[in-house]
């Protein structure tokens, strides 16, 4: 019987729904900042230092994940992170000070959501898809989004009916009801669904298995990079991806627009909303990126990214405003969509063989910037008693970003993404 759905679109479903509850599991924090702060008398800094480390954990733990994925299998890596994530949200509304939030939604959590991240959206596109990639990488990275657009509102209406513990039992549990999902839905490879790849040409054969170290192909990998000026400047456009995205709007937009008087509900609406256009951008940029070189499409993104961090801290008011709008449209079509692109050339960069972990060391590089600016936002507003300084910082490093992927190379080996060399299975 004919099957009129590839298995490759299943994979890349399950792996989507794991993504959204993912990135709800990532976007908790920014609803119990001010919480925290009202029931233990934290300071600000306090409190977003866990977050700081949350991103960065987040981000280290991407590359040797993305290489524990070709040594275990994605499944049973996932399988372990979702139980991980799960009982360190459980433990969370047990705590009584600012080390402990450290310890489990820093270091725990942050290890759990770091083992699926987007090196998982990049090892299912590059396992089950030759046709279509760019698309599929856009889709899943629009994950992350749909994540924001699902939970924040409803985790901000928890934390004001039922109180901040709620959120993490709430997390707790999405994260164990995922676990059963994957095992029955989520195959390993399309070897082991015994299909070919979505979009293989015919005579293609699978690739020989290959099993390595995970922690020294991610090593070895980063040595062989770090040679490379593409690979520096790549790795420093996405430090200052995260920086200007998940690591300061996605931290501080709800506290800064409640220090000027906005209710908390209105705010987690207002960061879902720009989930809404980040999930239209995200996926036009990966159509986009099948189609048009990926430097120029990064050029256009940072830049209009960093125009619109200019306007921010002018049009946050007490209620909705029209400028408050038009910010959260542009800036939202553009806060992820620089993922495609850079998956795409780090493919390129060191070949489709290493382009996966890979991409788990740029993405690194995208935590770190996050997580500096997840601290030096709290620090910045203590300081000075507003955000202003720190969105200012954000748009302008984004410019810079702006013209450094300008100087990434256009004319990378074309033969390095023949079929020939991708990725054992």
């Amino acid at each position: 019987m004919k099957k009129f759905i590839h298995p490759a679109w299943i994979a890349a479903l399950v792996a989507f729904m794991t993504l959204v509850a993912t990135s709800g599991f990532r976007a908790a924090p920014s609803v119990l900042i001010m919480p925290l702060q009202a029931t233990f008398g934290w300071s600000r800094s306090s409190i977003s230092s866990a977050i700081s480390v949350n991103v960065l954990v987040y981000g280290l733990t991407a590359p040797f994940a993305a290489a524990l994925m070709e040594r275990f299998g994605i499944r049973r890596v996932v399988m372990i992170a979702l139980t991980i994530v799960g009982s360190g949200a459980w433990c969370t509304q047990y705590i009584k000070h600012p080390w402990q939030l450290l310890v489990l939604w820093g270091l725990v959590v942050g290890g759990g959501t770091g083992s699926m991240a987007l090196v998982f959206a990049a090892s299912v596109a590059n396992r089950w898809f030759i046709k279509n990639r760019g698309l599929v990488v856009g889709i899943l990275t629009a994950s992350s989004a749909a994540g924001n657009l699902i939970f924040l509102p409803g985790l901000s209406r928890l934390v004001d009916r039922y109180g901040w513990k709620s959120v993490s039992v709430t997390v707790a549990m999405g994260a164990f009801l995922m676990v059963p999902t994957i095992f029955f839905f989520l195959k390993e490879s399309p070897m082991h669904a015994a299909v070919k790849p979505y979009g293989a040409p015919e005579g293609y054969e699978y690739p020989a298995l290959i099993k390595r170290n995970a922690g020294r192909e991610a090593i070895d990998t980063l040595v062989r990079a770090s040679r490379l000026k593409d690979f520096w400047l790549l790795a420093g456009s996405f430090f200052v991806c995260g920086l200007s995205t998940s690591g300061l709007v996605g931290t501080h937009f709800i506290p800064a627009a409640m220090d000027h008087g906005m209710a908390m509900n209105t705010a987690a609406s207002l960061l879902a909303l720009v989930g809404i256009f980040d999930v239209i951008g995200t996926m036009a940029s990966g159509w986009l990126t099948d189609r048009i070189d990926p430097v120029k499409l990064l050029f256009f993104y940072y830049l209009f990214r960093g125009l619109s961090l200019l306007l921010l801290p002018s049009i946050l008011f007490q209620s909705v405003h029209p400028s408050t709008l038009v910010f959260v449209i542009f800036y939202g079509l553009d806060w992820v969509a620089t993922v495609p692109p850079t998956v795409i050339l780090c493919r390129r960069i060191l070949g489709p063989a290493h382009g996966t972990v890979l991409y788990g060391w740029v993405f690194a590089f995208h935590q770190i910037g996050g997580s500096i600016a997840a601290l030096g936002g709290a620090i910045i507003h203590d300081q000075l008693g507003n955000y202003s300084a720190a969105f200012y910082g954000a748009a302008v490093l984004c410019l810079i970003a702006s013209y450094g992927v300008l100087q990434i190379k256009r004319n990378l080996p074309t033969q390095t993404l023949g079929l020939s060399h991708e990725r054992p299975l």
